[in-house]
């Protein structure tokens, strides 16, 4: 799968919600999967593999072995409490890692592979990925999220990212 990179149009707007999933879901998952563990990533929103759809991947075991790997669909943060800064990165932004403050812990709901809606809260590490991801589902990047003294320092890598995103317009069907 390709991911795609800052500047494309599909990484600025906010996907819509999962409906009915189709009968090969399973295996476009796993071929998610692998895309994000080729690149080194934790998490992987739907719409950076252009997928239009309100979902995100994670594995939480390449940082923490008591977890596991989890699908989110439609999800959306209910609470949130506490404050963290820690450095992020983004297989959509390569080579670019700055600090950005999110919350450290968050109550979730969301949909697992089931479908079964579930509520769960996360904090510290993996609160931060699912913070990241939702965002991503909601058009909104890390680098957003810092401030615009930091933004001038990686304005001129930022464009050349843009220059490859901006060619991925097409959304891709599942």
């Amino acid at each position: 799968m390709e991911i795609y990179l800052y500047g494309s149009p599909l990484l600025k707007r906010k996907t819509k919600r999962v409906g009915k999933l189709p009968d090969h879901f399973p295996e476009f998952l796993e071929r998610m999967y692998a895309t994000m563990y080729d690149d080194d990533g934790i998490g992987l929103s739907a719409n950076q593999v252009g997928v239009d759809r309100h979902f995100f991947i994670a594995d939480f075991s390449l940082h923490d072995k008591t977890m596991f790997r989890e699908i989110f669909i439609n999800p959306e943060i209910l609470k949130s409490s506490g404050v963290d800064t820690s450095e992020e990165g983004c297989l959509s932004i390569p080579e670019i890692h700055e600090k950005v403050t999110r919350a450290y812990k968050i109550k979730l709901r969301y949909e697992n592979f089931k479908r079964d809606v579930v509520e769960r809260e996360f904090e510290g590490f993996p609160a931060r990925v699912i913070q990241h991801e939702i965002d991503h589902l909601n058009g909104i990047l890390f680098v957003d999220r810092i401030s615009p003294l930091k933004r001038s320092f990686i304005d001129s890598k930022l464009k050349k990212i843009a220059e490859k995103g901006s060619t991925q317009t097409e959304p891709v069907t599942i």
